[in-house]
């Protein structure tokens, strides 16, 4: 790995680990209410672990979001001061026949 891999965030790296993550835990489960404690915490700790393992020298800040597919709508919305070159941010949005998941990951160059 260069000095270059080892100090940028990557979109696409990341975006990869977030989905595998998601369809990993949820795959084709229908939304269940008393579940979706469990499946976001599991969730960002897998994504967090994965992210770790990289070796990449960033601190992570992992965020999941977890609703039924039945119409109602989900706002949010996030803004980050940071160094615009070396930090990054990622969400992915995931969805089957029952579920909305929305993953943000925030990457801080240390």
């Amino acid at each position: 790995m260069t000095s270059e891999e080892y100090s940028v965030f990557s979109v696409d790296e990341v975006s990869n680990i977030i989905k595998e993550v998601i369809e990993r835990l949820i795959g084709n489960h229908a939304y269940q209410h008393d579940q979706v404690t469990r499946w976001t915490a599991d969730i960002v700790d897998q994504i967090l672990t994965e992210l770790t393992n990289l070796g990449k020298r960033f601190k992570y800040i992992v965020q999941a979001v977890i609703v039924p597919k039945n119409g109602t709508g989900l706002h949010a919305a996030s803004s980050c001061y940071w160094n615009d070159i070396t930090d990054g941010s990622c969400t992915l949005r995931w969805e089957n026949k029952y579920v909305h998941a929305v993953v943000s990951v925030f990457g801080l160059s240390i």
